[in-house]
């Protein structure tokens, strides 16, 4: 049997989440950080300032799915020196991610309470539903300690250096939970995710030939029938 080597999911993915993954969540953060953090406050502004916040939350979301890949080239290059640290590391990001996405979707839903019933309904549906279990709980263990442990192996395998290491590390400060609004540990931990990926994502980027002419026109028109899809239904 014929085997060719391929690293999943490719320079140009992996690129495009150190890139934009930590941007758009700073976005994100940035967009309402004059709202209170308490989710009253982030329901109300919701009801007050229904685009922005949208596109902060969508920002967020957005964001945090594309650091998959991202978390990828991070762990391929722990790997290489440290495949502890990198498998432990890696695994416990990866679950985290999975559990803000779930978060996301929760935010999203009170959201549109707002609109579908107002936004009495919509406080009083979130206040009297918060806490409930769901199984994503059990992974805030590792949205917290997961950022920590692949810090301390993207340290030790110099991969990112101390001080983009200590900013990565800081990535767990970001809070837990549904419908969570903007503190200074917030912008802290997105801006230490800015500091430790994205001039990694330039190197990765710039390390290898620039796709066809083509490639461009082609990204930019699936990515515009994608959105039309989508809204669509």
């Amino acid at each position: 049997m014929t085997t060719t080597s391929f690293e999943f999911p490719g320079r140009w993915v992996e690129g495009a989440g150190l890139l934009l993954g930590p941007v758009l969540m700073l976005a994100g953060v940035l967009l309402r950080a004059d709202v209170d953090g308490f989710f009253p406050a982030q329901l109300a502004a919701f009801a007050a300032s229904p685009e922005r916040m949208t596109l902060s939350y969508g920002a967020f979301a957005a964001g945090n799915v594309l650091l998959w890949p991202a978390v990828v080239a991070v762990v391929r290059r722990v790997w290489a020196t440290r495949p502890r640290w990198a498998l432990w590391g890696g695994a416990l990001v990866m679950a985290g991610l999975f559990a803000r996405t779930f978060h996301a979707g929760v935010s999203h839903l009170a959201a549109q309470l707002v609109h579908v019933r107002g936004l009495e309904a919509a406080r009083t549906a979130v206040a009297d539903s918060y806490g409930a279990f769901h199984v994503f709980q059990t992974l805030n263990t590792a949205i917290f300690f997961g950022w920590v442990v692949l810090a301390i192996g993207t340290w030790r395998a110099g991969v990112l250096g101390i001080a983009r290491s200590v900013a990565l590390a800081a990535t767990s400060a970001l809070p837990i939970g549904v419908l969570k609004g903007t503190g200074p540990m917030s912008v802290v931990a997105t801006v230490g995710l800015c500091v430790a990926l994205v001039p990694l994502g330039v190197r990765v980027l710039k390390d290898g030939p620039a796709p066809r002419w083509w490639a461009y026109p082609l990204a930019l028109g699936l990515g515009a029938a994608a959105v039309l899809l989508g809204v669509a239904g």
